[in-house]
């Protein structure tokens, strides 16, 4: 997976936001990770053929 640095950042985020009583932010944030997991995911599993196409280096 060449974007799951990005669940690291989006944990440390909703680890800070829990820490100093941000709640609701920590909220978003898990939904972030939970869309984050399942773009991958879909990613991963997607094939050249008959899937969407690639897209560009991100």
């Amino acid at each position: 997976m060449r974007h799951a640095w990005i669940i690291d950042v989006l944990t440390d985020m909703k680890t800070y936001a829990q820490l100093h009583g941000m709640v609701a932010l920590a909220q978003k944030v898990d939904e972030a990770l939970k869309v984050a997991r399942a773009e991958m995911t879909e990613q991963d599993t997607d094939t050249s053929e008959g899937g969407p196409p690639k897209r560009g280096r991100n």
